[in-house]
């Protein structure tokens, strides 16, 4: 059976919180750390991860994830390559990235987009 997620991706409202969302959005394959990320957005992790709890419902590794994954299904959608997706959502390998994958939806990429007519995944 097939897992669905949201395909919204809840933003935080506090400022830091929000910089920390826009940074992670925009740089998904960057290799910075998130103690990095959180500092340049003004606080501390542990102070990002409650604000990300607290106003998201979600944890910042989960939130992380699941705005990986949605890139990755754009980018796939898009006819891009599972490799490529996979580093441009920021995973080091396309196994690491199918693994967390068939984790969320319960299928790998080329079976969750046989059915749609693209193909190329």
């Amino acid at each position: 059976m097939v897992q669905t997620i949201p395909l919204q991706l809840p933003s935080p409202s506090d400022p830091r919180a929000k910089r920390v969302a826009e940074t992670l959005q925009g740089q998904a394959g960057d290799r910075t750390s998130l103690e990095q990320v959180c500092e340049n957005a003004g606080a501390s992790k542990r102070t990002i991860e409650r604000l990300f709890l607290q106003e998201t419902r979600l944890s910042l590794g989960k939130w992380r994830q699941q705005q990986r994954l949605m890139r990755s299904l754009q980018l796939l959608a898009a006819g891009e390559k599972i490799t490529h997706a996979a580093l441009e959502a920021g995973y080091s390998t396309p196994s690491a990235f199918i693994a967390m994958f068939r984790s969320m939806l319960g299928v790998t990429p080329g079976r969750y987009f046989a059915g749609s007519g693209n193909g190329r995944a």
